[in-house]
């Protein structure tokens, strides 16, 4: 298999304590490095931005200097994994907003010949989102349609040319145990090796 650039890509908004999300970023990223994968980090949580309120400086704001470095990881990578809990039903807001200022017009996307959505900036990478929720997986599927990682993988990642996206859902993260977190762990691991 060839060695793959990876960006691991934390969401959780807690920039105190760790949690299940940063456990399982740090197994992908072990089963990655031992199979020869490149591999960088993100934490939003330790970035300093403001959030957008205009769509006149998300157009053609200055980009914050604290996620210069990251758009920079983002064209660097071949693969991104993206970690985050389902708060209310979605993403971390702050999470949202690091989503909204990194991937902006002319980088993430760009207007061509009159169409807002001519060109995606950022073809040839693939994706993966794994997700931690209080609630069980199939509940989340199948009554709730699994809306907001698919608002993310179809309005986001896809519309900047990320494809495929696969998704990694882990629920009822309150009831897993020393031997569910120490099995998922192990599953990351091997997704990692896999640069899947």
């Amino acid at each position: 298999m060839t060695a793959k650039r990876i960006l691991l890509i934390q969401g959780h908004p807690d920039p105190d304590t760790r949690h299940l999300c940063h456990a399982l970023e740090d197994a992908y990223a072990a089963g990655a490095q031992a199979a020869g994968h490149a591999v960088r980090r993100v934490h939003v949580a330790r970035l300093d931005f403001p959030m957008l309120r205009r769509q006149t400086d998300w157009e053609g704001g200055a980009l914050p200097a604290s996620l210069a470095g990251v758009q920079s990881d983002i064209v660097w990578a071949q693969h991104l994994v993206l970690f985050f809990p389902l708060w209310l039903g979605g993403m971390p807001a702050y999470f949202k907003g690091f989503l909204e200022q990194v991937a902006r017009p002319g980088f993430a996307f760009e207007a061509t010949e009159g169409n807002p959505f001519g060109r995606k900036g950022l073809t040839g990478r693939s994706a993966r989102v794994v997700v931690t929720m209080g609630m069980p997986t199939i509940l989340y599927r199948w009554y709730f349609r699994a809306h907001s990682v698919k608002s993310l993988e179809r309005n986001i990642l896809n519309f900047v040319g990320i494809e495929p996206v696969r998704d990694t859902l882990i629920g009822a993260v309150d009831r897993l145990g020393d031997d569910g977190v120490a099995d998922w762990k192990a599953r990351l691991d091997r997704l990692g090796a896999a640069a899947e």
